[in-house]
C-alpha cells in the first residue's frame, strides 16, 4: 500500500501518543468509523444493532448527516444498501453485528457479490483478546465471507481504522465493482486515536486497468468493420460501467443489432428497433438465434454464463469470431475462447472504439448488413413474446404490460424477486434506461425484491418503485413491511400470486414427469389483512378487468404502501425456454413444442 509523501507526512504527524496519554479529545474507534462515512459522503446506513457495535451505535446517535434505517432482519439490511448501490451507482453500506449478525447478513453479501456491486458491509466483532475463543456471538468473519467479497479486512489496531475504510471504500468501487466487508472487534470500536482519513489510497496489489490495450482495440474495429453478421452482446457491466450512452451511440454509429443479459436491460432502450431482446433461457427467439449465427460478436460487461450460452459445445459448434471487453481479466475466455480480448472499464474502451470507427477509411458492409437484418426480422415474425390474454383469469404477462403501459413516461423502478415473475418482468417491462431494473442475476436470490424497493425509494422519494414479486418470494423478507412504515418508503408491491413456486413447477412440469414435489403453497395468509396490519394498504385483485384499476389506484396512493395480491393464472409457464443441456438455439417457444 503507498501513500503520497503529503499524506505520510501527516500520517506521521498523526501518530498516536502512548494510551496512558491519549488526549480525552480524541475521537473513539467508533466516532473514526462516524467520521470515515462522512468523508466518503455516505447518507443512508442500513443496520441491526448487537453488543459487538453498540459504540457504534452511540457514535451514530450523536451525529445528523447519516440516516440510519432500523431493517427487521440484517439480511434485509444488506440487501436494501444493494439496492441503493444499484439505483444510484454509489458505495451501498451495512452495518451488523457479530456473530447471527453476520451469518443472516451473508446471503445479502454473496447476493452482491454475484453480480458485482459496490458494497462496504461493517460488521462487529468479540474484543480482540476474545478472538477464537468460541466467545459469545462470535464467529470467523473473515473466513466465512472470503469466498463471497471482493475483500475483507479485520482491524485490530484502531490506528489502522481510518485507512482500512479508505482502502475498502477504494475497493468497492473501483475496478470490478464488488462487496467489501470490515470486521471490527468491540475493543477497537471504543480505543481513541487522533483521526486522519487520507484523501487518496494506492495499493500495489490492486492496480485494476482502466485504459484498454490500443492495439487490440484497433483489431476489433477492423473485425467489427468486416463483419457480415455482427451482433452486440452487452451485460450488466455496461450499466456498472454507466457506459449506456457510449453503447447507444455506438450501435447507432454501426447500424448493428443489439441484445442485453438479464442484468444489463435498460443499457440499450428496449423502444429501439435495434434491440432484439433480451438473450438466453428465457430471452426471445430473434436474440438467441441472432447471437447462434453471427459470424463477429462484440461481448461488453457481460461473462457467457450458463443462462446465456446454454450449452458451450452447442454454442462453439458454430464458426464466429468474438471480441471481448471487461474490466476484470478472469472473466474472459472463463467459459468461451475468445478470439480478441480488451481489459478496460468498458465506457473508456468503448469511447475509444467508437473514435477508431469513426477514423477508418473502411465502413460496415451495407448489403450483407441489409441481408443480416432481413434474416433477424424474419425471425422476429416468431413473435415469441405473444401470448392469448383470457377474460376469466389474469395473465402475468397482462399485469406487467399493463405497469409498463402505465408508467413508460414515468420516473418508475422496477424490482423484483426471483422465479417466474422476474422473468416475465424482464420480458414484458420494456426498460428504455439504465438502472431501472434491480434484480437478483447471479445469486437468484428470492426476498430480495422488497428491501431493493425500500433502499430505491429512500434514493428516489420523488420516484415510483414497485417490487414485482410471488407469493413465495414476498414472504422471505416481508417483515420489512414494518421498516417501510417506521421509514416512509411507500413502495408499491405487486405479487402475482399463482400459489405455486411457479418456476420449480415448471421444471417439474417439464422435467419431472410433473411431480410436483413440495411446489405448492398450501397455507397462505391473508395478505390484504397482513398489509392492514403492519399500517398498509391491502388489495385483493382477481378479475382480468380488475387489474388496471387496482394499479391506478396503488400508483394514486403516493404516500402510502400498497400490496396487490393479484391472483393470476396457477398453470402459467415462462416462454420462450432453454431447457437445461440445451443449446441457445434450441427453444421451447410454448407448450405445442413439447
Amino acid at each position: 500500500m503507498d501513500i503520497s509523501p503529503t499524506e505520510m507526512k501527516r500520517a506521521a504527524s498523526a501518530q498516536p501518543l502512548p494510551s496512558s496519554a491519549t488526549p480525552a479529545s480524541d475521537p473513539n474507534g467508533s466516532e473514526i468509523l462516524v467520521k470515515c462515512l462522512q468523508a466518503e459522503n455516505v447518507k443512508f446506513l442500513w443496520g441491526y444493532p448487537g453488543g459487538a457495535v453498540l459504540y457504534i451505535y452511540d457514535a451514530l446517535y450523536k451525529q445528523e448527516t447519516i440516516e440510519h434505517v432500523l431493517v427487521r432482519h440484517e439480511q434485509a439490511a444488506v440487501h436494501a444498501a444493494d439496492g441503493y448501490a444499484r439505483a444510484t451507482g454509489d458505495v451501498g453500506v451495512a452495518l451488523v453485528t457479530s456473530g447471527p449478525g453476520v451469518t443472516n447478513a451473508i446471503t445479502g453479501i454473496a447476493t452482491a457479490y454475484m453480480d458485482s456491486i459496490p458494497m462496504v458491509i461493517i460488521t462487529g466483532q468479540v474484543p480482540t483478546p476474545a478472538i477464537g475463543l468460541d466467545a459469545f456471538q462470535e464467529c470467523d468473519t473473515v473466513g466465512i465471507t472470503r469466498p463471497v467479497v471482493k475483500h475483507n479486512f479485520l482491524v485490530k489496531d484502531v490506528r489502522d481504522l481510518a485507512l482500512t475504510m479508505k482502502k475498502a471504500f477504494h475497493i468497492a468501487r473501483t475496478g470490478r465493482p464488488g462487496p467489501v466487508v470490515v470486521d471490527i472487534p468491540k475493543d477497537v470500536s471504543m480505543a481513541k486515536t487522533p483521526f486522519y482519513y487520507p484523501e487518496r489510497v494506492e495499493m500495489r496489489s490492486y492496480n485494476p486497468v482502466r485504459k484498454g490495450h490500443g492495439g487490440q482495440i484497433r483489431k476489433a474495429v477492423q473485425l467489427l468493420l468486416a463483419a457480415k453478421r455482427p451482433y452486440i452482446y452487452t451485460g450488466g457491466g455496461v450499466v456498472l460501467g454507466n457506459a449506456s450512452a457510449e453503447l447507444r451511440e455506438l450501435a447507432d454509429l454501426l447500424g448493428y443489432p443489439v441484445t442485453n443479459t438479464l442484468m444489463g436491460l435498460g443499457a440499450m432502450p428496449a423502444s429501439d428497433p435495434k434491440f432484439l431482446g433480451m438473450l438466453g433461457m428465457h430471452g426471445t427467439y430473434e436474440a438467441n438465434m441472432t447471437m447462434q449465427n453471427c459470424d463477429v460478436l462484440l461481448a461488453v460487461g457481460a461473462r457467457f454464463d450458463d443462462r446465456v450460452i446454454g450449452n458451450p459445445k452447442h454454442f462453439a459448434s458454430v464458426e464466429r469470431k468474438i471480441i471481448h471487453v471487461d474490466i476484470d481479466p478472469s472473466s474472459i475466455s472463463k467459459r468461451v475462447r475468445v478470439d480478441i480480448p480488451i481489459v478496460g472499464d468498458v465506457k473508456d474502451v468503448l469511447q475509444e472504439l467508437i473514435a477508431q470507427i469513426r477514423d477508418a477509411q473502411s465502413k460496415p458492409d451495407v448489403p450483407s448488413l441489409s441481408a443480416w437484418w432481413k434474416q433477424i426480422n424474419e425471425w422476429r415474425k416468431k413473435d415469441c413474446l405473444s401470448f392469448k390474454n383470457s377474460t376469466e383469469v389474469i395473465k402475468p404477462q397482462h399485469v406487467v404490460q399493463t405497469l409498463w403501459d402505465l408508467t413508460k413516461d414515468s420516473d418508475a423502478y422496477i424490482t423484483s424477486d426471483v422465479g417466474q415473475h422476474q422473468m416475465w418482468a424482464a420480458q414484458y417491462y420494456r426498460f428504455d434506461e439504465p438502472r431501472r431494473w434491480i434484480n437478483s442475476g447471479g445469486l437468484g436470490t428470492m426476498g430480495v425484491g422488497l428491501p431493493y424497493a425500500m433502499g430505491i425509494k429512500l434514493a428516489k422519494p420523488d420516484a415510483d418503485v414497485f417490487c414485482i414479486t410471488g407469493e413465495g418470494s414476498i414472504q422471505m423478507c416481508i417483515q420489512e413491511l414494518s421498516t417501510c412504515l417506521q421509514y416512509k418508503t411507500p413502495v408499491k408491491i405487486i405479487s402475482l400470486n399463482n400459489r405455486y413456486l411457479g418456476m420449480v413447477r415448471q421444471w417439474q412440469q417439464l422435467d419431472y414427469g410433473g411431480r410436483y414435489s413440495h411446489s405448492y403453497m398450501d397455507a397462505l395468509p391473508d395478505f390484504v389483512k397482513l398489509a392492514e396490519a403492519y399500517g398498509h394498504v391491502g388489495l385483493k385483485i382477481e378479475k382480468p378487468s380488475d387489474v388496471e384499476g387496482a394499479l391506478r389506484e396503488a400508483i394514486r396512493l403516493k404516500d402510502r404502501t400498497v400490496f396487490l395480491d393479484i391472483r393470476t393464472d396457477p398453470t402459467e409457464n415462462v416462454w420462450p425456454m432453454v431447457q437445461a443441456g440445451k443449446g441457445i438455439s434450441e427453444m421451447l417457444l410454448g407448450s405445442e413444442d413439447l
